[in-house]
Parts: C-alpha cells; sequence; structure tokens
C-alpha cells in the first residue's frame, strides 16, 4: 500500500468480503435493528434523516 500503509497485500485484497459464507444468525444479529436502536430512529425528522441514521448502526456493527 502507498505509504506504509497498516494491511498487508492479502489484508487489503479480503478487505470488505466474508471469509466465509455468514450464517443467518451472523445476519439477524449485524443487520436487524432492535427496540432500542428503533426508538432513537424515530426521534428523527423526515424519513431520509431517518433512512441515513439507521443506517450508521448497522454498519457501525459490521
Amino acid at each position: 500500500m502507498p505509504g506504509g500503509g497498516v494491511l498487508t497485500h492479502d489484508e487489503g485484497s479480503a478487505y470488505g468480503e466474508y471469509a466465509e459464507v455468514p450464517s443467518q444468525a451472523d445476519l439477524e444479529r449485524v443487520f436487524f435493528l432492535d427496540d432500542e436502536d428503533r426508538r432513537l430512529i424515530e426521534r428523527r425528522r423526515g424519513a431520509h434523516m431517518k433512512l441515513g441514521f439507521s443506517l450508521q448502526p448497522v454498519t457501525a456493527d459490521a
């Protein structure tokens, strides 16, 4: 990587990919919003704000 990156070449090539197919339970744990997440999202104004805000917990947990 330019500038002496943190990842090795192999790590960089695999970045953003699953090592194996995730199980249904893994996907549900990461990508389903719980009641607390939904309460936080509902406090946002406008559908576009709710959508943007709802993407944050699922991408941060992934």
